[in-house]
């Protein structure tokens, strides 16, 4: 009897390939791939980000959260996307954005004529 029949549950890439609805576990560790050098690029890029505008990193607060969301949160979109790109997951992750987006628009709901 293999090792895979033994198990009841499936391992955590297989479940995140089922999740997504990815191909193979190859595209599922391409994926968090992506998403570790997406988390590391946002990592180096707030600091100059912040610096440049003058905000304190060091300091948690209302401010620096705000500004957080405007600006990095969007950055950290593009980026994945970018290396999504890169690591020929482009695909995937313009599907994730256009959800982000779908959900994002129901926040603000457009009155209608």
């Amino acid at each position: 009897m293999s090792e895979k029949s033994r198990r009841k549950t499936p391992l955590f890439l297989e479940r995140l390939q089922t999740k997504w609805k990815l191909d193979s576990l190859w595209q599922v560790v391409l994926v968090l791939v992506v998403f570790a050098c997406t988390g590391f690029t946002i990592l180096f890029v707030k600091k100059p980000i912040f610096s440049f505008l003058g905000v304190n990193t060091s300091d948690g607060g209302f401010f620096k959260t705000v500004l957080y969301l405007l600006l990095v949160l969007p950055l950290y979109q593009v980026f994945l996307l970018f290396y999504g790109f890169i690591f020929g997951q482009f695909s995937f992750f313009w599907e994730k954005e256009k959800q982000f987006l779908r959900r994002l628009g129901k926040l603000f709901p457009r009155k209608k004529k």
